[in-house]
């Protein structure tokens, strides 16, 4: 039976009632955004989860960042445990989670930074969980549409942060471009240097820099590569 939750160091994701499970990449993408508005030393930021599942990405970048994390999540069970997640974390009072369909929300701001973990593969096989495919398919959430409401709801300074499978990174260049958004960094991610690319972590804005273009590879002989030791260590148990 799988662990009815991943512990960290600093809080617990329970996450048996979720459709979305705490996964390696979702976790690499969550420190990886941290540690990038890290270096942007903002006094304190208002951020926009979309898509919020498990509160996974919400509880990461409080414990790091300074500043204010809205999530808004479609499914019920997946609401309810963030909520308890949220609630049992030493950040309650910087995250509020709320039930709703992203696209139809009634935001009353724009935010500094806006992140997603969003559904993954439009044109796959589906489950016989409406649930699983609401998470894991664009069932509920297209790629365009949720390009569209980040150019909506991000402060025309913010910044926006997207984990994508390798093989719609094409799309998701396309959709930014109609969206007169811009790519300003793309990191591949392998999961070891004999593994070809499976996933891409992206940050965007309003505005064009010249792309910065890196690489991460998760492990090397059956251990975690420097890079992502230095990435998840604030958060892992046992690194």
């Amino acid at each position: 039976m799988a662990n009815p939750y991943f512990q960290f160091k600093q809080f617990t994701v329970y996450h048996d009632r979720c459709s979305m499970k705490v996964t390696t990449d979702a976790c690499l993408f969550g420190a990886w955004v941290a540690h990038e508005l890290h270096a942007a030393s903002s006094p304190k930021y208002e951020i926009l989860d979309i898509g919020s599942g498990s509160g996974l990405l919400s509880l990461m970048l409080a414990q790091s960042i300074n500043g204010h994390i809205e999530g808004i999540e479609l499914q019920d069970s997946d609401y309810l445990q963030s909520l308890e997640n949220v609630a049992q974390s030493p950040y309650a009072e910087r995250i509020q989670i709320f039930k709703g369909d992203a696209l139809t929300f009634p935001y009353a701001k724009k935010y500094d930074v806006v992140i997603s973990n969003p559904p993954f593969y439009e044109k796959d096989l589906r489950s016989d969980s409406s649930g699983k495919n609401i998470a894991h398919h664009d069932d509920g959430l297209k790629l365009d549409a949720l390009v569209k409401l980040i150019q909506k709801v991000l402060q025309p300074s913010g910044t926006f942060y997207l984990l994508f499978p390798a093989k719609r990174i094409q799309e998701i260049k396309r959709e930014i471009a109609i969206s007169h958004l811009c790519i300003n960094k793309m990191v591949s991610v392998r999961q070891t240097e004999k593994h070809t690319h499976f996933r891409f972590l992206l940050k965007g804005s309003f505005y064009e820099t010249p792309l910065q273009q890196e690489e991460i590879v998760i492990k090397t002989d059956n251990n975690y590569t420097d890079a992502f030791v230095r990435l998840l260590q604030p958060y892992y148990l046992y690194l």
